[in-house]
C-alpha cells in the first residue's frame, strides 16, 4: 500500500512528520536510489527501497504504551523551555513513541503513547467518539442541578461542546468534586467549561481514555496495553488493524520506570521487582538454571558448591581426571577404554551391559564366569516349565 514518504519515514521512528519533510527537503532520503526532494510523493514501504542519509528504514514493531503522566510534564517530545516531557518517562521501550493527543501541563493521568499513527489517528478523528473520563475539583459547593448545563453542552467561544457524562463525587468543604466523561478534545475543555459556567477547576486529572485506565500506574509509570486492551480498542474504534507482531509487555502489572530524585528521565537501573513484574510471572517462579549452563568437568565443578552429578550432556573425560572429580560417576555416554579389571580404571567394577569384555568364559579375565553360567544351565535343566516347553532340536530334514 502507498503512503506519503514522510509518513514512512515517521513510522520507521527516524523522525516525526515534520522532521520528516525537513529531511526530504534537505535531498538526504532516496527512494530506489533516486534522490527525493519535493514532498507529496507516495512510496510502498513494502515493495520500494527507502534510504534516509544511506540507510535503509526498517520499519519498527507497533507498540502501545499507557503512561501516567505526572503533572508539570509536557506531553510533547521535546520542549524549547526545557521542562520535562513524555518522552522522557517511556525511553525503556526502545521505540520512538509519541503520545495520542495531549494533556495539559498542569493536568496528570492516563495518556497512550505510540509508534503506530493509524493508531492515534483512528482514536483521535472526532468521528470516532472516543470517551475520555476525568475527575476533577471545582472551587465552590455544587449541586446537582447546576451540573445541567454540562449536560447539555455549554458555549465555548469555539462553538457548543457535546452533552457530557457528568456527576456529583463528594464535598470537601467549600470544594466539589466532580466525574466528567467527554466525547471530543478541544484543547483545555474541562477547564474551559468550568470558567464558564462559574465554577473554576481547581484540580483534574484523567483516569480513562478509550477504555483504559491509569489504576494501578503510580505518577510517571507505563506500562504496555494488553491483548484485551488491544481487542476492546479495535472493536470499538476500529485500530489498530492489526495485533499480530505488536510489542505487548506483561499483564501482571506495570513496569516501574519513575524518575530518580525527581528529574525528568527514567531511573537508570530498574529494580529487581520491576524487572520481574516486567518479565511476567514465567520469569518470577522461574527456578534453577537452565540445562545449556553447563558444568565443566574435574576440578571447575569440584569447586561449585551446591553441584551433584554432572548433567548428561557435560561428559567427563576417562581416567585421572573423572576419578578426581567428586560426584562424577560414571555416564552412559561416556565409556572408558580401559578394559574391565585392567590397573588404569581401579574400582571400575563390571562393565556397563554395551561395553561386552572380549574374554572368553573361563578366562583369567573374568573370574567367576564359567560358575554364573553353569548355574544358569542347571536351573533351565531343572526347571519344570522350561522342559516342557523346550523344543526338540531338528537333525536333518523330514525328522524330529
Amino acid at each position: 500500500m502507498e503512503e506519503r514518504l514522510q509518513k514512512i519515514i515517521a513510522r520507521a521512528g527516524v523522525a516525526s512528520r515534520r522532521s520528516a519533510e525537513e529531511l526530504i527537503l534537505a535531498g538526504r532520503v532516496r527512494v530506489n536510489g533516486r534522490v527525493v526532494t519535493e514532498l507529496g510523493l507516495k512510496a510502498d514501504r513494502q515493495k520500494d527501497r527507502i534510504e534516509v542519509d544511506g540507510k535503509r528504514l526498517v520499519s519498527e514493531a507497533p507498540v502501545y504504551v499507557a503512561l501516567h503522566k505526572p503533572r508539570n510534564v509536557v506531553s510533547t517530545l521535546r520542549d524549547p523551555e526545557g521542562r520535562p516531557t513524555v518522552a522522557d518517562y517511556v525511553r525503556g521501550t526502545g521505540a520512538r513513541l509519541y503520545p495520542v493527543g495531549r494533556l495539559d501541563f498542569a493536568t496528570s493521568g492516563i495518556l497512550l503513547m505510540t509508534n503506530d499513527g493509524d493508531f492515534a489517528n483512528g482514536l483521535l478523528h472526532p468521528r470516532g467518539g472516543v470517551p475520555k473520563t476525568y475527575v476533577l475539583k471545582v472551587q465552590g459547593v455544587m449541586s446537582d442541578d447546576d451540573l445541567t448545563p454540562w449536560r447539555e453542552g455549554i458555549r465555548l467561544e469555539d462553538g457548543v461542546t457535546l452533552p457530557a457524562e457528568a456527576r456529583l463525587l463528594r464535598h470537601e468543604g467549600d470544594k466539589t468534586w466532580l466525574e466528567v466523561t467527554l466525547r471530543e478534545g478541544r484543547n483545555q475543555q474541562i477547564r474551559r467549561m468550568g470558567e464558564a459556567t462559574g465554577w473554576p477547576v481547581m484540580r483534574l486529572a484523567r483516569t480513562t481514555f478509550a477504555g483504559v485506565t491509569s489504576e494501578g500506574l503510580r505518577p510517571g509509570e507505563w506500562r504496555a496495553l494488553t491483548v484485551d486492551e488491544l481487542l476492546h480498542i479495535r472493536e470499538a474504534f476500529g485500530v489498530p488493524k492489526r495485533i499480530r507482531g505488536a510489542v505487548m509487555g506483561a499483564s501482571s502489572g506495570p513496569v516501574d520506570h519513575r524518575r530518580a530524585a525527581g528529574l525528568a528521565r527514567s531511573s537508570a537501573k530498574a529494580s529487581p521487582r520491576g524487572a520481574a513484574e516486567a518479565a511476567g510471572p514465567s520469569a518470577r517462579s522461574r527456578g534453577p538454571a537452565p540445562p545449556r549452563a553447563r558444568a565443566r568437568a574435574g576440578a571447575d565443578a569440584a569447586s561449585a558448591p551446591g553441584f551433584g552429578p554432572a548433567a548428561p550432556r557435560a561428559r567427563p573425560r576417562a581416567g585421572a581426571d573423572a576419578a578426581s572429580a567428586p560426584g562424577f560417576g560414571p555416564t552412559p555416554r561416556a565409556r572408558p577404554r580401559a578394559t574391565v579389571g585392567s590397573p588404569e580404571a581401579p574400582g571400575a567394577g563390571p562393565a556397563a551391559p554395551r561395553a561386552r569384555p572380549r574374554a572368553t568364559v573361563g578366562s583369567p579375565a573374568a573370574p567367576g564366569a564359567d560358575r554364573a553360567r553353569s548355574a544358569r544351565n542347571a536351573r533351565s535343566e531343572t526347571t519344570p516349565r522350561a522342559a516342557e516347553t523346550r523344543a526338540p532340536r531338528a537333525r536333518g530334514r523330514g525328522r524330529r
